[in-house]
């Protein structure tokens, strides 16, 4: 463990606690410092989940040599502690316990499994996705969907700043939703 992070375990926490999903990303670091701060109120531990997926794993088993999992994990797990030191210089003390968990899949699929028995998940609104404009990302759907305790979505002030800039290109005001048929349906759609 890294000296920045000191305070974060490797360990997993089960029983009473607050889940969040660390990516890099701005959504994720709010959704850590919300995590933090209501793991404080709580007076329970966090725990932070990364989900990772090694290169190797994406390409033709024949092309690749050995694969290096455990160098992915210690990798996943070294990014997301630089993640929580920055997020916990931020916030006052006292800081709760905090355990980083690595988990080999989809992040979606990570944070179902690891919420199961928490208090609360937090996830970011949006992740790495490439749909900007999407309120919120598709990891964030799923987890909202089929998390087993209760979710909160925490939306950073970047993905704020981003809506009112796509809100200020369509003229400051609210896009009117027009009617249009098709097939003899009607269909709500947003546009010009």
């Amino acid at each position: 463990m890294s000296e920045q992070a000191a305070g974060v375990e490797e360990s997993q926490a089960r029983g009473h606690r607050v889940v969040v999903g660390v990516d890099g990303s701005a959504g994720a670091r709010a959704a850590v410092r919300f995590a933090v701060e209501d793991a404080v109120r709580r007076d329970v531990p966090v725990e932070a989940v990364v989900a990772h997926r090694p290169p190797e794993a994406w390409m033709d088993f024949d092309a690749v040599g050995e694969v290096q999992y455990a160098a992915a994990e210690r990798a996943a797990v070294g990014r997301t502690e630089a993640v929580l030191a920055e997020v916990l210089r931020e916030v006052p003390e006292p800081h709760p316990v905090v355990h980083v968990t690595a988990v080999l899949g989809s992040a979606a699929d990570a944070l179902i499994r690891e919420s199961a028995g928490a208090d609360l998940l937090v996830v970011g609104s949006r992740g790495h996705g490439g749909f900007s404009t999407m309120l919120l990302g598709s990891t964030t759907m799923q987890c909202v969907l089929h998390a087993p305790c209760p979710v909160t979505v925490v939306h950073s002030a970047e993905a704020h700043r981003e809506r009112l800039h796509l809100r200020r290109r369509t003229g400051g005001g609210r896009v009117r939703a027009h009617r249009r048929r098709f097939r003899g349906a009607a269909a709500e759609f947003t546009g010009p």
